[in-house]
């Protein structure tokens, strides 16, 4: 079953969003999804539960592209996304429609534009190597070293410090420093059963030489005994 979904947007609590779903009615959605927040934030909830809900041959509609998103990248993205997925876009106010030769169209120019921008970004990049390279300066991160890394462990394992605070100190990132952390943990799992199985071999090597010699004590006993003149025991002589 197919479904259809508005999705409508004000950047400010103040704002009301009635014009928006008065449009949005005259589409019979099967639910519209609302939200008070800037177009400019990526983190914003009921969008994120609209690309979660839409399945291949749903719809979407929205009063104009600006709802949508504010930037042009963020506008390329969405509509990118939401055709990979088989979900037509409805957009009222530029007549914008995935499923009709003129929205193919439009979105034939969003993908050119999103595929043009990615290139020059790449060709930036680039060249910015190349210069720094240069230059006599290589890219990437610099390398952390070995004294940094035990610093950092040293202040962990101190327990005085917050995380943010180590970074500062030592100048390794978060990633660097939990990488080393879970590396270390493991490294002592790995460690312990060992330990144990030797500790075991160990003492069970104990107890085996314990027991020789009390069987050797025994054996002495026996044949000192089996030595005592007979004549000595008929007359009482135990010494």
């Amino acid at each position: 079953m197919q479904y259809t979904y508005g999705y409508a947007r004000v950047s400010t609590k103040q704002q009301d969003l009635i014009r928006q779903l008065d449009l949005l009615k005259e589409y019979n959605c099967t639910e519209i999804l609302t939200e008070k927040m800037s177009g400019t934030k990526t983190n914003r909830p009921e969008l994120i539960r609209l690309k979660d809900k839409v399945r291949p041959g749903d719809s979407i509609v929205v009063e104009s592209f600006s709802r949508l998103g504010r930037s042009t990248k963020d506008l390329i993205e969405l509509v990118e996304y939401f055709e990979n997925k088989n979900v037509k876009l409805i957009s009222i106010k530029e007549n914008f429609d995935t499923n009709t030769p003129q929205g193919k169209l439009m979105l034939t120019v969003f993908q050119a534009f999103s595929q043009f921008e990615r290139d020059l970004i790449a060709q930036r990049t680039k060249e910015g190597l190349e210069s720094a390279r240069a230059r006599g300066r290589n890219g990437g991160r610099p390398r952390v070293t070995e004294k940094q890394i035990n610093k950092a462990l040293n202040l962990y394992h101190s327990k005085e410090y917050s995380i943010s605070e180590i970074v500062e100190m030592t100048g390794i990132s978060q990633a660097t420093l939990y990488r080393y952390i879970q590396t270390t943990r493991k490294g002592k799992e790995k460690q312990a059963p060992i330990d144990l199985e030797n500790t075991a071999k160990t003492r069970m090597g104990l107890r085996i030489e314990n027991n020789n010699k009390f069987v050797r004590g025994k054996g002495k006993v026996k044949r000192k005994y089996r030595t005592v003149p007979k004549t000595s025991l008929q007359n009482g002589d135990h010494s």
